[in-house]
């Protein structure tokens, strides 16, 4: 095992570089509207057509800006979800 030490000055300087590293990565703005792919794996799904046919119940939003291109709402999946969640007994 290796010991490292650093000056006061040092660690309090690694420590607000980490911190700000962690501010950027967290403060990242979420796309609002997903892939096919991307909704696919938020749903835990495998198959195009299930997707379709939530899609098709109206159960998530989407947008067809395209003819082939198909994005789905955010927050329409996790309403989605948190509406099937259940809770524990």
């Amino acid at each position: 095992m290796q010991v490292i030490c650093l000056e006061e000055v040092a660690f309090y300087t690694l420590i607000d570089q980490v911190v700000e590293r962690l501010n950027t990565q967290s403060s990242r703005k979420v796309e609002k509207w997903l892939s096919d792919e991307q909704a696919m794996q938020m749903l835990n799904i495998k198959s195009k057509t299930t997707l379709q046919k939530l899609r098709d119940e109206g159960k998530v939003r989407f947008s067809q800006p395209q003819k082939k291109i198909i994005l789905y709402d955010r927050d329409s999946i996790e309403d989605y979800l948190n509406k099937h969640a259940r809770n524990t007994f």
